[in-house]
């Protein structure tokens, strides 16, 4: 594991799955140790996929492949590109193991950037082929609760499980919220959030949503909000989402430009974290049976092209 910092934040990243496996800042870690009890990974990418195809398999050029749960570049080993005191990059190229899974060339890049108290988590997708590419990306960071103190945290699962057995207040979400639209269909006094829904094997209802009242542009998060897996909010109704302490206090935020972000902590689980994730791709609808390249929220790249993107964790 490479270790960066800038003084203020420090971050260890593994080549495996380039993956962001510590973020700490004033001694505190926030990035949650990948505890097997409860989810053995810290922030995998999700690519060429976000969720989960239908069945566990997709169509694309007439033929049928198969694919686990988020992509597999989060299994794989990256290349060591560069690496400063404040930034480091990885990349993962195209294969012949990666074309059994997956049928397009691609190169995949990683990088980390530290400013302040702030992480910049940037990918780069690029296509080196004569063909356009389909594709979806996303991330999965999984955080602390702000209740968890850093003394709770180094004494291990059961010290967490202790603390968290006597709350069942985890915090609040607050959104940045972007669609007024939604909120005008009901009243501008009655902001909400809408949710869609995960029926069976990890992909979304056609058709039935949540709604979720964000009065003040707050979310309360009880050990119940995630008892049907995951919150999925698309159509880009924020660009930040920042978790606030019992007391409403900031703890740390979550800034992208995603259409879609997703929230998560195991469900019924009463585990000691929560994901924040920005996503350009979501899970397909239940029973899709279309190709891969004409599912919902995929992202075409032409040839010799490069997609850019990027997210901030905001420590505050």
């Amino acid at each position: 594991m490479k270790t960066l910092t800038n003084g203020i934040i420090t971050i260890g990243v593994n080549e495996h799955g380039a993956e962001l496996c510590s973020l700490m800042c004033k001694g505190r870690e926030y990035l949650w140790g990948a505890y097997p009890e409860y989810w053995k990974r810290h922030s995998p990418v999700l690519f060429p996929i976000v969720g989960s195809v239908w069945d566990g398999e997709f169509r694309s050029k007439g033929k049928t492949y198969k694919m686990s749960q988020h992509g597999f570049a989060r299994d794989m080993d990256f290349t060591l590109l560069s690496v400063s005191d404040d930034e480091i990059w990885y990349e993962l190229r195209y294969s012949e193991e990666t074309l059994q899974k997956y049928p397009y060339e691609f190169i995949l890049r990683i990088g980390y950037k530290l400013h302040d108290t702030t992480v910049d988590v940037c990918w780069e997708v690029e296509n080196p082929s004569d063909e356009e590419i389909a594709f979806q990306i996303g991330a999965h960071p999984a955080f602390y609760w702000p209740m968890l103190s850093n003394e709770v945290i180094n004494q291990g699962i059961e010290a967490m499980e202790k603390v968290l057995a006597d709350n069942t207040l985890r915090g609040f979400f607050k959104f940045n919220l972007k669609n007024k639209k939604l909120a005008e269909l009901i009243s501008p006094d009655f902001p909400f959030v809408e949710s869609q829904i995960i029926q069976e094997k990890g992909c979304v209802s056609k058709s039935e949503v949540s709604m979720y009242d964000v009065r003040n542009s707050v979310l309360p998060i009880t050990t119940r909000l995630f008892d049907k897996d995951a919150l999925i909010l698309d159509d880009y109704q924020t660009d930040i989402v920042t978790l606030l302490d019992n007391d409403r206090n900031p703890y740390l935020s979550v800034a992208f430009t995603s259409p879609l972000v997703g929230l998560w902590s195991p469900p019924k689980k009463n585990a000691p974290f929560v994901c924040i994730e920005p996503w350009y791709g979501r899970t397909d609808e239940v029973r899709y049976n279309g190709t891969f390249e004409d599912r919902k929220h995929m992202n075409h790249l032409a040839p010799h092209s490069t997609f850019k993107a990027k997210y901030e964790i905001t420590i505050h």
